[in-house]
């Protein structure tokens, strides 16, 4: 049997004549109009969109086709180098992946402590600056560990999950539709939202008890699994596990709030994401890089606008609804015979002894005791949370920077 080659193949020179036979016009297989359709790009995750240079972010307009080489990439190739080209391509990612680990890893105490002062309705320091938050942070670290601080992370992760999944299936089976399309209507919007709200009903069991794991004191608390946060959030849902006082709300009274907070939460991300995608589009339309342009800063500045318009959204919406969700974590909370750490001075353990008849009552009774300031307990751990991802991402920044002026 004879090999089905053409007597002109060789290797990956072959254009359908020998390589000797080869026109003028012809260009070896590796050219970068062809080499294109060969490359992949790495894992699309915030921060990492812009991987090629002559490409732009999403928000910024349609990118380069990968098959074609973006005005700058023969410029960017001649003075970075093929050091500096791979520098590029993984810098969204990496600056990407530490705000990832910051928002869901590294700011967990801040969140753990801002949950408790929020149920607390015992405490006389409401610890509305960041300076009062640290000092209570370390007291509690210095008395129970550092266990104290990262208890109920492994829970918050599986209630991301679950939320994702459930969005996932119920958009797959129902014609709500998950994502908005460029010619949105009203009806789109509304079944938009209604699956929004149904998600975060069906994973509110779960987050009552990934709740409850991250307020219980670690004075009390034995080590609980890894999917103790589903057997107890089904337990809620069937009337079954750990007995819990007769002040504990039924779900339907819980129902409201959630759905409430949760579809808030994202309408006001989203519309600010929006409004900050819009500005910085504006402010940088002027100053993208020329074809002549080796600013390092300028190829920094492309990874970035995803993530400060996602910071950016998210400290605005947790701002605006932090009394609203004082009021469901206590609502959340009631009931359940939890036992929470003494923020006022980090050596104690307090009984959260609640009566609120439901969401209105709640209001009325947080109002009347404990003031206006009662509904923003604990706001100066969203204060240090926000701060420190910001310093992350900048510090990020910085190393990319020092790398990439060294590459080049």
């Amino acid at each position: 049997m004879h090999p089905r080659r053409p007597d002109g193949f060789d290797g990956l020179g072959y254009r359908g004549v020998g390589r000797d036979e080869m026109g003028p016009g012809s260009r070896p297989f590796g050219s970068g109009s062809e080499l294109g359709s060969w490359v992949t790009s790495p894992p699309d995750i915030p921060g990492s969109r812009n991987l090629h240079w002559g490409e732009k972010t999403p928000p910024y307009g349609a990118g380069t086709p990968l098959g074609g080489a973006g005005p700058n990439e023969e410029a960017n190739l001649g003075a970075g180098g093929p050091g500096a080209e791979q520098l590029n391509r993984f810098a969204g990612f990496g600056i990407g992946l530490a705000s990832l680990f910051t928002e869901n890893v590294l700011a967990h105490p801040c969140i753990v402590l801002r949950r408790q002062c929020q149920v607390n309705y015992h405490a006389r320091n409401y610890h509305l600056t960041p300076f009062t938050v640290v000092n209570i942070m370390y007291c509690i670290n210095k008395t129970q560990g550092p266990r104290a601080l990262w208890k109920g992370m492994g829970s918050t992760f599986i209630v991301q999950g679950i939320t994702l999944g459930t969005e996932g299936i119920i958009s797959e089976f129902t014609p709500l539709p998950r994502e908005l399309s460029h010619k949105w209507n009203l009806k789109q919007i509304g079944g938009h939202l209604l699956l929004k709200g149904l998600t975060h009903v069906i994973a509110m069991p779960f987050y009552s008890a990934s709740l409850i794991e991250t307020v219980q004191s670690e004075i009390i608390r034995d080590n609980p699994g890894i999917l103790d946060c589903v057997k107890e959030g089904i337990g809620r849902v069937v009337g079954l596990g750990v007995p819990h006082s007769k002040r504990l709300l039924p779900l339907m009274v819980l129902t409201f709030p959630t759905a409430l907070h949760g579809v808030l939460h994202y309408i006001i991300s989203s519309i600010v994401q929006k409004l900050v995608l819009v500005f910085l589009k504006r402010d940088n339309s002027h100053n993208l890089p020329s074809e002549s342009s080796t600013s390092v800063q300028s190829m920094l500045d492309a990874y970035f606008p995803e993530l400060i318009a996602s910071f950016a959204a998210s400290l605005c919406a947790d701002v605006m609804l932090y009394p609203l969700e004082t009021v469901l974590h206590r609502l959340h909370i009631q009931g359940t015979r939890t036992i929470i750490d003494n923020t006022d001075l980090g050596y104690e353990v307090l009984p959260i002894n609640t009566q609120y008849e439901g969401m209105k009552d709640c209001i009325n009774t947080i109002k009347r005791e404990e003031g206006m300031q009662g509904f923003y307990k604990g706001f100066g751990a969203v204060i240090v949370q926000y701060t420190l991802h910001v310093a992350v991402l900048q510090l990020t920044k910085i190393i990319y920077s020092t790398l990439l002026q060294n590459v080049s």
